[in-house]
């Protein structure tokens, strides 16, 4: 199969409830084209020089993610183009982020990275610094930046029930921070007041990549970011 079949099939598989991000990273120009003019838009690279590059090359409706990890250094080049980025794991470098897109100027999505692996390699933060960043006096004067929801990346393993167990704890967080965030407006005589300021949402829950993504989605991952899957090509 091509591209555009490999697109169709998993879209197909996964439902209309789930948004896959197109892993272009490790594929050519042409891959991407080709992707594209197959209806696809969400398209995913882990290099800041790499997405600059590929936004201007390419059309301007892609809705290009940032998925790697991201330094703080790196964020001007990606702060005019993307779309959402996924592995944000600091205040300084949501305070970065901030600072950059505001220059533009325009608003970012970004996405909290959870620690939820096995693997001291893997980043993210803790439940407990996730909501302190979210409570925090900085997180309110944000005005350019938009945290959407929260990324996991599980253990690399072949046990399904410890990648299982380690996306259910993550969608566990991600449904107690929702329930403590009002997006709608409430009327006054209302007792609810949200926990967090207005630029923080729990739409998105980033979980599973070409290994695992079935179990993510099994588990409440409403976006997945595959690549081999897509762009192999018989």
């Amino acid at each position: 199969m091509g591209i555009a079949e490999n697109i169709t099939q998993i879209k197909k598989e996964i439902g209309s409830d789930v948004t896959l991000v197109a892993v272009s990273k490790y594929s050519s120009d042409r891959a991407v084209h080709e992707a594209y003019d197959a209806g696809h838009r969400h398209f995913g690279e882990n290099k800041a020089r790499d997405l600059k590059d590929r936004a201007a090359a390419m059309p301007d409706d892609i809705k290009w993610h940032f998925i790697g990890h991201l330094q703080r250094n790196k964020v001007k080049y990606i702060a005019p183009a993307v779309h959402c980025i996924h592995g944000v794991d600091s205040l300084r470098l949501l305070e970065e982020i901030e600072k950059r897109a505001g220059k533009v100027p325009r608003t970012v999505k970004c996405l909290l990275q959870l620690h939820i692996a096995e693997e001291e390699t893997k980043f993210g933060l803790s439940e407990e610094e996730a909501e302190e960043i979210l409570r925090s006096d900085e997180m309110a004067e944000f005005s350019h930046v938009r945290i959407i929801g929260l990324m996991g990346m599980a253990t690399n393993t072949d046990d399904e029930e410890q990648i299982r167990r380690e996306f259910k704890r993550l969608k566990t967080f991600f449904d107690k921070i929702q329930a403590l965030t009002v997006t709608a407006e409430v009327p006054d005589d209302d007792d609810r007041a949200p926990s967090f300021p207005p630029n923080v949402e729990m739409r998105v829950l980033s979980m599973g990549m070409s290994a695992d993504y079935k179990v993510a989605i099994e588990e409440g991952s409403n976006m997945v970011r595959i690549g081999s899957a897509v762009f192999k090509e018989d």
